[in-house]
């Protein structure tokens, strides 16, 4: 799977168009946002940048992962958020302005903690040094992750019905996209998958639960209000694995560094679902009863 021309160059050029169509849902103002609602962007972006990769190094090394899942795993924890944490703050009644800021200021600041947070793993972890994201491969990943979003923009700003009629078609080859590259991720280590699913499934897992756990209870300790601590528990826990399925495959040529995103990507629905649910309808009856 590393050596086909679907993965080298049809798996970045998937994720432009993706990220294009990020682009697409966002202006000049959802940037401006921030000056509004100040203490939720910091909550969310501080838990995101900062607090996610030592959370995610914590479990790595308490469950003393192999070194190339382990980078996977730290990969997985510089991801931004994205479009799919927009959709389950919006079912679970989150603030979705909120939602559409973060994810604009995230994808500005992921071009710089993707690449930071992946050198630092692989100085930490790899120790028989397969892999190597050098100042060409930095570029590369900036360049598929920010200058879509800005062009993207740019269409919306210039043509806001062509960005309207793009939106649902994009999210849908997005959905396709990432179900086809965890599926091939998976399928490119089967002969390894049983022994991998065993050692990174518990900590993919744990991530996932602790990032919407801090993400909604560090809301509700600044005194947030529901919808924004939902907002943030979402944009918080839900990654943009396709971001670190393309850096994974395409740019450090390692599948076993994509198979946490690959279960991440899988399991953050099923998790996001039954977090949301707990938060909106079960809390809430316990506070009334």
């Amino acid at each position: 799977m590393d050596d086909s021309a679907l993965i080298t160059v049809g798996l970045p050029v998937a994720l432009a168009i993706i990220m294009f169509g990020l682009g697409l849902s966002l202006t000049v103002d959802d940037f401006r946002r921030v000056a509004r609602t100040p203490k939720a962007v910091a909550v969310a972006l501080v838990l995101q940048v900062l607090v996610l990769p030592v959370v995610a190094f914590g479990l790595v090394t308490a469950f003393d992962l192999d070194p190339l899942l382990a980078v996977g795993v730290m990969l997985l924890a510089a991801s931004p958020g994205g479009t799919t944490a927009n959709l389950f703050s919006h079912l679970f009644h989150g603030d979705v302005a909120l939602n559409i800021t973060l994810t604009a200021i995230n994808s500005v600041i992921a071009a710089v903690t993707i690449p930071l947070v992946t050198n630092l793993a692989i100085d930490h972890f790899d120790a028989d040094g397969e892999l190597g994201l050098q100042v060409g491969k930095v570029v590369q990943v900036i360049a598929i992750v920010l200058v879509p979003v800005a062009l993207g923009m740019v269409v919306r700003h210039r043509s806001p019905d062509v960005a309207g009629r793009a939106d649902r078609p994009v999210r849908v080859f997005s959905i396709v996209v990432l179900a086809a590259v965890s599926l091939g991720a998976l399928l490119g280590e089967r002969d390894n998958l049983a022994d991998y699913l065993e050692e990174v499934g518990p900590v993919t897992a744990l991530f996932c639960l602790a990032s919407l756990s801090l993400g909604y209870l560090g809301a509700k300790l600044l005194r947030l209000d529901e919808a924004q601590a939902v907002a943030s528990s979402m944009e918080v826990g839900i990654h943009n694995t396709t971001v670190a399925l393309t850096i994974a495959l395409s740019v450090l040529d390692s599948t076993e560094v994509a198979i946490p995103s690959a279960v991440y990507s899988i399991l953050m629905y099923v998790l996001a679902t039954a977090f949301g649910l707990l938060v909106t309808r079960v809390v809430p009856r316990r506070r009334s009863a």
